[in-house]
């Protein structure tokens, strides 16, 4: 079949995001300026550049309680920084839990008994236990085509890795099993590896 998405896909449900998959998730983590926390999960992610490295991540709606966006841009366009902690498939019932629609005051990691601990180069709480985490100072918050889209870059300024995840000199994401978003509520993790590689290498 071949649609336009002006003109819609005629299907139940629309299948943009399960073609575009899997996508790796950003559980982002932000502090307002009022002290508040808000962890959320975004699976418009990827890292985009070396050097310096960095990140990005987009917001593609709003809130009740917020006039543009969500809390996790609310408070990264108030202090210009933002913590990416890297989901694993042991998290994923908590992960779950951040994702709610919750009121700006709530703090997820108390509503979903995540450990918490604070970052080294920025001044925001990051996922105690996640396989690893990036700190990060904004870049630029793009505004995207639609309602309620924005983008989030961000310079990599601090790094952790649980030290179990380092094997042999390497990240290895087979001793965590990274969780991956797919279309509807669909969801994968990484299970095995295998190499390529490329020509003239």
């Amino acid at each position: 079949m071949f649609y336009r998405p002006e003109d819609g896909h005629g299907l139940p449900h629309n299948p943009f995001n399960a073609i575009v998959s899997p996508r790796p998730i950003a559980w982002v983590s932000t502090r307002g300026s009022d002290g508040s926390e808000n962890l959320a999960p975004y699976s418009f992610f990827n890292a985009v550049a070396y050097v310096p490295p960095q990140v990005m991540f987009a917001s593609t709606s709003a809130k009740s309680d917020r006039d543009w966006s969500k809390d996790t841009m609310f408070n990264i366009r108030e202090t210009e920084q933002f913590c990416v902690n890297i989901v694993e498939y042991a998290a994923r019932d908590v992960m779950n839990v951040s994702s709610g629609p919750w009121p700006k005051e709530e703090d997820e990691f108390a509503k979903a008994g995540i450990e918490r601990a604070e970052c080294q180069t920025i001044a925001c709480s990051r996922v105690a236990n996640a396989p690893a985490s990036l700190e990060c100072r904004l870049v630029k918050i793009v505004e995207l085509e639609g309602e309620h889209n924005f983008m989030a870059i961000g310079e990599v300024t601090g790094v952790h890795m649980r030290d179990d995840c380092i094997v042999e000199g390497r990240f290895d994401v087979t001793t965590f099993q990274p969780l991956a978003r797919l279309g509807y509520r669909d969801y994968a993790r990484v299970t095995e590896l295998f190499s390529l590689t490329r020509p003239g290498q």
